[in-house]
């Protein structure tokens, strides 16, 4: 209790120090021309309070001959910002009430570039803690602010915990049309992202609208000329949208009439795929029944699940499946090591491969729990597979004994040498021994993603 009461005099004496010009031995040049302001301060307390001015101070001893060391140069920090912490430097206070929640955030940066450690995790949850609902309306400044620095560690946190538990602050916020393209393609991208694709659409659509205002508010008075506008601003975004996810309904109300500013390629594909897939009356899944994939859309995802129930593509599922992410080759990395520290010991795994350069998909099914230990595994109930834009190559296993191999050296491996992800020299390849057929016909392949799912 003494301590508590002797500390307010010594905080006010320490301000009385800075505030008498007669003893001041340091100056301080701080901001940019011509907002710039000259402050006096003591060498011996900015020694011992910032270890950033300590450096500059160690580098900087030679006096002038008026006895006044040179100045020190801070252009980075507003003089206004610089005073508020040049107080606290000297009597450890700081009245944050005081202050605009942009200034907090100025004096947050210009903490962490005079390391004033102690000073920085108080910021942050301050502003966590009781600026809530003014970040989540200024949440570009935020999150721009909160990675260009490790040291903000809690504000990182709280930005993507907010992307990915709650997305719908960001997105209905004032300032949404402020988000930089960079944030919103990394928001999207969020593999914790919880929105479903065609609200993802939504969501870029508002967006690049946004930033060009002058957009006819109805599709359907679209110039060419409005069509390029729009094409130029979202052309960053479109590779990361599943399009294939959608159900066919929200791919002609939502993306058919904005055809035009999609890559061609991608369209015709994805006319492809709906006509192709309502031709062989592939019953679509639940709208609210996603994947989270990468490779393919929940329709392939349902013809994979007949083919596990060994059911013609014609026939109604009558399984319920849940395909459950393990491994991601983007998230987690393209080896053998990361694939067997995930998946072995996992039953009932579907892995699938993006071939590199194409639309090709190859993968396989394995009742089989994957492991390490150098042998094969005995299954009737394996196949491997391949999709081609519109065309499938379904192979399931003749010799039941070398149905799976598992070894450390390899990635998962389906017969002797049928489908082999990350071989020896992390080759990749395919082949005609332990199954009915071959599923390509090149042998050689390169793996531009991997994913592997266990069946629940």
């Amino acid at each position: 209790m003494i301590k508590n009461k002797l500390l307010p005099k010594l905080s006010h004496n320490l301000l009385e120090i800075l505030n008498d010009e007669e003893y001041y031995d340091i100056t301080i040049e701080v901001g940019n021309d011509p907002y710039i302001k000259i402050f006096h301060a003591h060498m011996v307390i900015l020694h011992y309070r910032s270890p950033y001015l300590r450096r500059i101070l160690s580098t900087n001893n030679k006096k002038k001959n008026d006895d006044i060391l040179s100045h020190i140069k801070l252009p980075n920090i507003s003089p206004e910002i610089f005073q508020i912490v040049l107080r606290y430097i000297y009597s450890g206070k700081l009245s944050l009430n005081e202050y605009d929640n942009s200034d907090i955030i100025q004096i947050l940066i210009a903490a962490n570039e005079l390391s004033l450690q102690e000073l920085i995790p108080y910021l942050q949850f301050f502003l966590i803690e009781n600026k809530a609902s003014w970040m989540e309306q200024n949440f570009n400044l935020i999150y721009q602010t909160s990675f260009e620095n490790d040291s903000f560690s809690e504000l990182q946190k709280y930005c993507t915990d907010l992307i990915a538990k709650e997305p719908d602050k960001i997105f209905n916020s004032l300032n949404f049309s402020s988000i930089s393209e960079k944030l919103l393609i990394s928001i999207i991208q969020n593999d914790d992202f919880q929105k479903s694709e065609i609200q993802v659409w939504e969501h870029v659509l508002k967006w690049g609208h946004a930033q060009h205002p002058e957009l006819p508010s109805n599709v359907i008075n679209y110039s060419k000329d409005d069509f390029n506008i729009l094409k130029s601003a979202l052309q960053k975004f479109i590779p990361f949208i599943q399009f294939y996810n959608l159900t066919s309904k929200e791919f002609m109300d939502k993306v058919f009439p904005y055809r035009e500013i999609l890559p061609e390629e991608l369209y015709v594909n994805l006319l492809k795929t709906f006509l192709s897939l309502s031709d062989r009356n592939i019953k679509k899944p639940n709208p609210r029944r996603t994947i989270d994939s990468r490779i393919i859309t929940p329709q392939y995802a349902e013809l994979i699940s007949k083919w596990i129930d060994k059911l013609e593509i014609t026939d109604e599922l009558t399984s319920s499946y849940e395909f459950k992410l393990l491994f991601r080759g983007s998230r987690d990395g393209f080896t053998r090591k990361k694939f067997h520290e995930i998946c072995d010991n996992k039953p009932r795994t579907v892995t699938i491969v993006k071939v590199k350069n194409s639309n090709e998909v190859l993968g396989g099914y394995n009742p089989l729990e994957w492991n390490s230990y150098g042998r094969y595994g005995t299954t009737k109930d394996s196949f491997i597979f391949s999709f081609n834009n519109d065309d499938y190559i379904l192979s399931r296993v003749v010799y039941e004994s070398n149905a799976i191999f598992n070894d450390s050296d390899y990635g998962p491996l389906f017969g002797y040498n049928d489908l082999i992800i990350w071989g020896y020299d992390d080759n990749c390849s395919t082949s005609k021994s332990s199954y009915e057929k071959s599923i390509r016909k090149i042998k050689n392949f390169s793996v531009e993603e991997c994913e592997i799912f266990q069946i629940v």
